[in-house]
């Protein structure tokens, strides 16, 4: 069995990174793109990387049996020093993509260029780019909100869309229950925009 190796990162509480794990770990999939060639495929996560050495994150790593490295921005002078230590600390496995989970960096090209990255974000790109997205899109007009995961690039929340869902807004729902809404939907869209993004297709769809 061919084993495809993933690494997350992190910034606080973890929950998209265990749901990821939790979702896509021992399981079996399959290459739509070598229809001829159907050896199985398994995705492994060898381990993960979090900025922040307090995040909440690295308890659930524990808990999932994964190797959580601790890489603290704020022992780099900059942004690209910081980069540079980060793909030093991936390159030396076989690393087919980097899963951004709520990581609070944007990289630069030093990373973006030698390591195919994707990430999440809580609106419809490209509208509301930025920390505040769920905020905007709960107080705008827009009468639904939605989920992007997006290749990512050195533009924030720049890259190309790889998959897109939305949810009715609901009148009179507090921000924290659309919130709430928000996050399940990221849940459920994160693990099909990895396959997506691997062209995998998990066997037991393969009735």
């Amino acid at each position: 069995m061919k084993t495809i190796n993933l690494v997350i990162l992190f910034s606080g509480n973890g929950s998209n990174m265990q749901n990821i794990v939790e979702t896509l770990r021992n399981k079996v999939f399959f290459n739509n793109l070598d229809l001829e060639n159907k050896d199985e495929i398994e995705i492994a996560f060898p381990f993960c990387i979090t900025n922040n050495p307090n995040a909440y994150g690295i308890s659930r790593c524990k808990e999932l049996g994964i190797e959580c490295k601790v890489l603290s921005h704020k022992d780099f002078s900059g942004r690209e020093e910081f980069d540079r230590a980060l793909l030093k600390l991936i390159a030396g496995t076989q690393v087919e993509l980097v899963i951004l989970s709520g990581f609070m960096r944007v990289l630069s090209p030093i990373f973006t260029s030698n390591l195919k990255s994707i990430n999440i974000h809580p609106s419809l790109l490209p509208k509301y780019k930025g920390i505040k997205a769920i905020q905007e899109s709960y107080q705008s007009d827009d009468n639904h909100g939605g989920v992007s995961v997006h290749w990512v690039n050195d533009v924030l929340d720049g890259g190309e869309i790889i998959l897109q869902d939305c949810i009715p807004k609901i009148s009179g729902e507090s921000l924290e229950g659309f919130q709430k809404r928000i996050h399940h939907l990221e849940y459920k869209l994160y693990p099909k925009a990895i396959l997506k993004a691997l062209n995998l297709t998990q066997s037991n769809t393969h009735g």
